[in-house]
């Protein structure tokens, strides 16, 4: 997979990217990630990409110009655009197997008071990473790329992304590990017992509850998503 992150703040992006499970996957070349400052792409004698917006209003807008000659200097065959923007649709753990799948992406992380709405006219997603206000799509961009990089095959172990929280809309069922009993809390005996078939009935049953408990706007996601 090939990712390009449109961006006027690079260096947010090198320590998230130079460590862990995303420097891994770049070694092995299951992906590329190319981060790109938009502001190279403009035409103004002073490389501006923000203006007042028209119509007034605190702060400066994201013009047109430096951003649609990016993307059509970096996009292909196989591209999809996608917009970070609290417009969006909320991301969820499903969205990143869809994105996952694809061979390129083209990240715009928007900045300053928004962009020039025709801008929208390029993209082929926005997404939000929730409703709350960042100062920029840099962070969202960070958070697609993990949660996409390590999906793809060879990064981890597919049975580990299986059991991840959220898989089949479900949180993750508790796990413990050494001591077997520590200041009076003890490990479920099913856990000790060696049969695996109890085991996996019993982290299911447990993450059902947990779901129930945390998240039952989860449940009914799944149970509208069956009824289509």
């Amino acid at each position: 997979m090939k990712i390009d992150i449109l961006t006027l703040f690079e260096e947010m992006f090198q320590g998230v990217f130079s460590s862990s499970i995303i420097k891994r996957a770049i070694d092995q070349n299951k992906v590329t990630i190319n981060i790109h400052n938009f502001r190279k792409f403009s035409k103004d004698p002073h490389q501006k990409v923000d203006d007042t917006p028209y119509g007034g209003g605190q702060g400066m807008v994201l013009s047109c110009q430096p951003i649609f000659d990016a993307v059509k200097a970096l996009k292909g065959e196989n591209t999809k655009v996608i917009l970070l923007t609290p417009d969006g649709v909320p991301y969820q753990q499903k969205h990143a197997y869809d994105l996952a799948k694809e061979k390129h992406l083209i990240l715009i992380c928007g900045h300053y008071e928004g962009f020039d709405d025709r801008i929208r006219s390029i993209v082929d997603e926005e997404i939000s990473i929730g409703d709350y206000i960042l100062t920029g799509g840099e962070i969202p961009a960070m958070v697609l790329v993990d949660t996409i990089t390590r999906l793809l095959d060879g990064v981890i172990k597919k049975e580990s992304h299986e059991e991840d929280s959220f898989h089949e809309n479900l949180l993750d069922y508790p796990t413990y590990t050494r001591p077997r009993i520590y200041e009076g809390l003890e490990v479920p005996e099913v856990l000790l017992s060696g049969d695996h078939q109890k085991i996996s009935e019993y982290r299911r049953e447990e993450a059902i509850k947990k779901t129930k408990q945390r998240r039952p706007d989860l449940l009914k996601e799944e149970e509208n998503e069956k009824d289509k």
